[in-house]
């Protein structure tokens, strides 16, 4: 057989599949970036104010957490390119009419609110399907390798999107570069087009939506590591969500000097998701969990950081540390459900967890400021940051969150080839 000068370059674990959803999801992180930015400031061209951008934005989020489970479910019943181009689709659409709307001049709230939810709902049915598809993608030992390359790749895309989109906002305006994301979804959707699903199996007839949903629930609760970890990560990214959505720029602005100091903090952050992600394509911590788990621990400094507050050096220094960190646990968290999680049953479980994960934002958001009202602003970040400390460290008393064990080449090929006595030889490695 013949190969061609490209596909010998790449790795033998960048396939086919995965570098089409790397190079599209590229695409739609660079668009998605920028189109976020530019949301905001169609709000506030159109006479809004902050309120009416928190509006707009919880527009996005609630149907979001509302269709996840069910976009899930689809996921694994459906060819999941299929339900990935159909919600690529559904963006494009919303995006383009939203981005109409702006350009045309004078957008009410309500039709701005209308728009983004059709983003969201379309996101809920593409994460389940995309994290699926991209799980099934890679196979063998260097599955970490493969997941840190896509999240570096992800990272830097949304780092290039949001400064190209900011500096796009104020050149051509906010109208433009959501007409931008909606052509990029566009494209990425052609792209996802052409993935294959011939190495899944089908599934077999029967059952409903209800049964498929309760099968991934049991599948869920009946792992420790998996149920515990998400319920921990339910508090951890409210609270970071809180205290960098909503105090991060109030003490930016009256103790740091204004926004461009928290963009710089934030643009660090970034830059050290990015450094986590390469550590990662060399690192493989033996026991996956274990490992990822205590460098959540850093993910509390942002907001004891922000309480002090310490200057913007020290701030962007803590933001830096705290990125490279959430890059660990993700792409330990990703080796982990790879290996652990039947293929079928791939959407399901990832709509459980994205579930978990962000269901508590908005209640942490909207509580952000009654919080300051009653304790303070810094009481309230000190707060933030013993949460994720207290949080982060009862889920180490889970035994299979310390001993849950990266799986050796011989497990990994006996488990692609069916063999029924991997897990025991697993357990047994443990």
């Amino acid at each position: 057989m013949v190969t061609s000068p490209a596909a010998s370059r790449r790795p033998s674990w960048a396939g086919r599949n995965y570098t089409l959803l790397t190079a599209a999801a590229i695409i739609t992180n660079l668009g998605g970036h920028g189109a976020l930015i530019a949301a905001a400031f169609a709000v506030l061209d159109a006479g809004g104010d902050g309120g009416d951008v928190g509006l707009v934005a919880a527009a996005r989020t609630l149907p979001l957490v509302l269709f996840l489970l069910i976009g899930g479910a689809v996921a694994d019943r459906l060819p999941r390119h299929h339900v990935m181009v159909a919600a690529n689709a559904l963006n494009c659409v919303s995006q383009a009419a939203f981005a109409a709307v702006v350009l045309a001049g004078d957008p009410q709230l309500w039709q701005m609110m209308l728009l983004t939810a059709l983003g969201g709902t379309g996101q809920a049915f593409f994460g389940p399907a995309s994290e699926g598809m991209l799980l099934s993608s890679v196979s063998g030992e260097q599955a970490g390798r493969a997941f840190a390359l896509y999240r570096m790749a992800m990272q830097g895309a949304g780092l290039g999107g949001a400064a190209l989109g900011g500096l796009m906002v104020a050149v051509i305006g906010p109208g433009w570069v959501l007409a931008v994301d909606a052509v990029a979804f566009a494209a990425a959707g052609a792209l996802r087009a052409f993935l294959d699903v011939g190495h899944i199996p089908r599934r077999a007839p029967g059952g409903g939506l209800l049964a498929d949903l309760r099968d991934g629930w049991r599948e869920f609760t009946g792992r420790p590591w998996l149920w515990s970890i998400v319920a921990q990560f339910s508090v951890v990214v409210a609270v970071v969500g809180a205290a960098e959505s909503v105090f991060g720029p109030l003490v930016a602005e009256d103790e740091l000097g204004g926004a461009g100091p928290w963009g710089l903090a934030l643009g660090a952050f970034g830059g050290g998701t990015v450094c986590g992600a390469l550590l990662m394509m060399r690192w493989k911590p033996r026991r996956l969990l274990f490992a990822g788990t205590l460098c959540v621990f850093p993910l509390a400094a942002p907001s004891a950081a922000l309480a002090v507050p310490l200057p913007v050096a020290g701030l962007a220094a803590v933001m830096f540390v705290s990125g490279v960190a959430v890059e660990v646990f993700g792409v330990s968290w990703m080796t982990a459900m790879h290996q652990e999680i039947p293929e079928e049953k791939l959407s399901r479980v990832a709509a459980y967890d994205w579930f978990g994960s962000i269901a508590m934002v908005p209640l942490a958001t909207a509580l952000a400021g009654p919080a300051e009202e009653t304790f303070g602003r810094s009481a309230s970040l000190w707060g933030c940051a013993v949460l994720v400390v207290v949080v982060t460290a009862a889920v180490l008393f889970v035994p299979d969150v310390r001993n849950l064990t990266r799986r050796t080449k011989e497990v990994m090929a006996s488990r692609e080839q069916g063999d029924a006595g991997a897990e025991e030889f697993v357990r047994a490695d443990r």
